[in-house]
C-alpha cells in the first residue's frame, strides 16, 4: 500500500513583518529579527510572496522571490 503525504508541510515557525523588520518566530518560543535593509527584494515584496514561504532544514524560502532566510 503506498504512502501518500501532504505538500504542505507543518511550519515550526511564524513568520512576521513589522516595522521594516521580518520576525522570525521559532516553536521554542525564541524569536530572532532580521532587518529588511539586508533583503531589498523581501523589503520591496508584496505581501502575496512574503507569504509564500516554505520552512527549510537551516531556515525559511521565500519561493515567488527566490530568497532563504537562515537561522
Amino acid at each position: 500500500m503506498p504512502l501518500f503525504t501532504s505538500r504542505k508541510q507543518e511550519k515550526k515557525v511564524k513568520v512576521t513583518f513589522a516595522n521594516g523588520l521580518l520576525l522570525v518566530e521559532k516553536n521554542n518560543g525564541k524569536q530572532q529579527v532580521f532587518p529588511l535593509d539586508f533583503f531589498p527584494r523581501l523589503l520591496n515584496a508584496t505581501d502575496e510572496e512574503r507569504e509564500d514561504w516554505t520552512q527549510i532544514d537551516n531556515g525559511i524560502h521565500f519561493n515567488q522571490l527566490d530568497i532563504d532566510v537562515s537561522f
